[in-house]
């Protein structure tokens, strides 16, 4: 009997890791034997292509490699984590916590169409990746959702103020608001339980935002 696949995602800035870490800590400490996994897997040679990608070798400019291509390149990078690090786990009844999934690429390479092909997209996103692929369908998606001001004050402080280390999401302002809007169709159009994660200008605290994952997880599990 499967297990459960709960993923934590957002944007860029939004605090996802550390939020995923602190969730999984939470499970264990309640006795929930559970799996953290992230993508890109940048430690696994799977995830060669996101990193050429990301770094700027096709293009400085994330627009110039089609939603399509690009997410091939993050789906495959899921694919091999699944047959080689979590499906064994997740088959035999595991709770996964993943930080990213397929909900990235409807995020980030949706945001390089037109709105009139969005839902062609999405469609075409999930028989790629779950029927296609195989890839297990999430049980439950948590969107964090940290307003593009707030989120931009994080990655800056997460470089030391060190610009040259953004990605080429990171340092293209434009496609980022562009994704708010990709982010939050998608939520309402596959259901995905969005967490505010801010106050005004300020960041809520993340034992907060923790307590409110939980209370969602937690819940899910118990069915």
């Amino acid at each position: 009997m499967n297990g459960k696949l709960i993923v934590i995602d957002g944007l860029d800035g939004s605090g996802k890791s550390t939020q995923a870490k602190r969730v999984a800590a939470a499970l264990t400490q309640k006795g929930i034997k559970n799996m953290l996994i992230s993508f890109p897997d940048y430690e696994k040679p799977s995830s060669a292509l996101v990193k050429m990608y990301l770094s700027g070798v096709f293009s400085e400019n994330a627009n110039d490699v089609n939603a399509y291509a690009a997410a091939s390149f993050y789906a495959v990078d899921r694919y091999a984590s699944y047959m080689t690090v979590w499906r064994s786990f997740y088959e035999s009844g595991g709770v996964v916590i993943a930080t990213r999934y397929v909900s990235s690429n409807a995020i980030h390479q949706m945001s390089k169409l037109k709105k009139e092909e969005w839902d062609g997209y999405l469609s075409w996103l999930s028989d790629f990746e779950y029927e296609k692929l195989g890839l297990p369908r999430p049980d439950r998606v948590l969107f964090l959702d940290m307003p593009r001001t707030v989120a931009d004050r994080l990655i800056t402080s997460r470089y030391g103020g060190d610009l040259s280390k953004k990605d080429i999401h990171e340092k293209n302002i434009a496609y980022l608001r562009q994704c708010e809007k990709t982010a939050a169709y998608a939520a309402q159009k596959e259901g995905w339980s969005v967490i505010c994660c801010a106050n005004a200008d300020e960041p809520r605290p993340e034992e907060e935002i923790t307590a409110e994952l939980l209370e969602t997880i937690v819940g899910d599990l118990s069915c």
